[in-house]
């Protein structure tokens, strides 16, 4: 569209609003008919730990939410040269999980406790054992359990638990609702009903009944939505608290607020059956969309759902690139002190396409990339680690193959669960985050280690923002009956470009041999831990 076409969109209200609250970040997004984007804002912000809880201020929560859209109003009136009053539809995502809960005046009774508190292993073990369904402990119901368990004073006073997304929903439309994905990360999700399993729930009640609370569960819950149903309306009370200044208009049409799971989904193009995508950085995880539900419990593998009520299995693994990153500033240090300067994007391509020249398994090396402690090998705490015997190949190319498996070694392990054990379909999964702005590498690497074909698609960038506003033009622009996957794929990403790699034999063979040193290391690794502790509490 040209500009006088898009100044039109505007002032009509032909867009689509997502704000997406991160780890790091929050970011809104505009975008129009087209699915393209017309204006961002962001506000950067970090969680802080207060009283031994992982917390953001409540204060910084609306902070962050004015001055991202305010950015992005200000970037439509320096682009387009009219002011924002309306758009066609707005949607919120945040952060999954986490613990938010309120009185019956809405005050919030406890800072807000984050995906990131590992403080609710009692309750996790508790309730997985009661449902004999996993229960981690991001888990919201984990967090309220743990409250209930160490008997803090404000749980009798408990009217509405929600997530951040369900927050901010519930303050600028007044209405006390989730999407379904976000909702699958608070309790766990019947598939036939598309609302909280009533089994478990009618179980949890139970547990708890002696302790004499005068609420249900379900009554403190938020009402369960499917994308592309509509979740209320912008009142003038949030139309005033989103744009202090005054322009915006009330009476805009929601979404149900998402989580950064389903919006990763939705901006990759991957609700679909027997797709799934994979998001590389710090952490890395899987979600693969599935035909049925797993056998049995894994506590490696997290039940969730797509947007429109899909069940998925998500694998979480801690660690990811940071150990990667961590080599690749000591190799920045050398190049500026041999009078080398190289910037971040060559130092990062040289290097990984390096990988590329190294022996199928790496030559006998061995790497554990944990900075942090790690679920699915059952490593409590984090100590890199980097082996090799006598008789490895050691070189640079060799020493770059071994990182870049290991990064993806702990998913490996939660994937053969899906794979082998359960005998889950994936017919392809898209890819997306920083190692893969250097090409074929690690889209190789990957498709080595899982056996399947790995995609990155042009649009993999656009982060979970987009996702939202995707989720919100939905709710508008969808045909009758249009399901969320044919809308993704026949609208939105119908000329996106990407690109395939498929597994190489010789490739996945010499992973499959990385992996299996992996898991025999895995013991030495814990011992390196615990002996290296012990030391430095002396």
């Amino acid at each position: 569209m040209n500009h006088v076409d898009l100044r039109e969109a505007i002032t009509k209200g032909e867009t689509s609003l997502g704000i997406e609250f991160g780890s790091t970040r929050i970011k809104a997004v505009l975008i129009d008919r087209r699915f393209e984007t017309i204006a961002s804002g962001s506000y950067e912000w970090e969680n802080l730990l207060k009283d031994g809880y992982w917390t953001y201020n409540q204060e910084d929560i609306i902070t962050g939410l004015q001055t991202a859209y305010r950015e992005m109003k200000r970037e439509v009136e320096r682009e387009y040269g009219v002011p924002l009053r309306t758009v066609g539809s707005i949607g919120f995502s945040g952060m999954m999980h986490g613990y938010m809960a309120f009185d019956s005046a809405g005050t919030l009774l406890v800072p807000f406790r984050t995906w990131r508190n590992a403080t609710t292993g009692a309750a996790a073990r508790e309730l997985t054992h009661l449902f004999r369904f996993n229960i981690p402990e991001r888990w919201s119901i984990a967090h309220l359990y743990q409250a209930i368990l160490n008997q803090e004073e404000h749980v009798p006073r408990i009217d509405y638990v929600t997530t951040l997304a369900g927050y901010i929903h519930w303050l600028l439309t007044g209405k006390k609702v989730i999407g379904i994905g976000d909702a699958s990360g608070i309790f766990p999700i019947d598939e036939s009903t598309h609302t909280y399993h009533p089994t478990m729930v009618k179980q949890f009640d139970e547990h708890i009944a002696a302790r004499g609370y005068p609420w249900k569960l379900e009554q403190v819950l938020p009402e369960v939505l499917l994308a592309g149903e509509q979740a209320g309306e912008l009142t003038a009370e949030g139309a005033a608290i989103l744009d202090p200044a005054g322009d915006l208009q009330s009476g805009i049409p929601l979404c149900p607020p998402e989580g950064d799971a389903g919006t990763g989904m939705v901006a990759t193009n991957s609700v679909r059956k027997r797709t799934g995508n994979i998001s590389v950085g710090t952490s890395i995880f899987a979600m693969i969309v599935l035909e049925k539900e797993l056998s049995k419990v894994y506590p490696e593998i997290d039940m969730v759902t797509t947007p429109n009520g899909s069940p998925v299995g998500m694998v979480h693994a801690n660690n990811c690139s940071s150990d990667l990153n961590a080599w690749m500033g000591l190799f920045r240090e050398f190049s500026e002190a041999m009078g080398y300067g190289v910037d971040s994007g060559k130092l990062y391509s040289v290097l990984l396409n390096k990988a590329l020249e190294g022996d199928p398994d790496g030559g006998g090396l061995l790497s554990y990339g944990y900075l942090s402690g790690e679920n699915i090998t059952g490593i409590d705490q984090g100590r890199p680690l980097f082996v090799r015997s006598p008789e490895s190949n050691f070189n640079l190319a060799n020493f770059m193959r071994t990182h870049i498996f290991t990064a993806f070694g702990a998913l490996k392990l939660g994937m053969d669960i899906l794979t082998e054990n359960e005998q889950v379909a994936i017919d392809t999964i898209l890819a997306h985050g920083g190692l893969f702005k250097t090409p074929v590498v690690g889209q190789k690497m990957l498709a080595a280690a899982l056996n399947v074909p790995i995609s990155v698609m042009s649009t993999a960038g656009e982060g979970g923002a987009w996702g939202m506003a995707l989720l919100a033009s939905y709710l508008i622009n969808k045909g009758p009956e249009e399901q969320l996957e044919d809308f993704l794929e026949q609208k939105v990403f119908k000329d996106a470009e990407g690109q395939e790699i498929a597994p190489d034999r010789t490739d996945v063979e010499g992973f499959q041999a990385f992996i299996q040193r992996y898991q025999a290391g895995l013991p030495i690794e814990q011992a390196a831990v615990d002996h290296l502790l012990q030391n430095w509490r002396k």
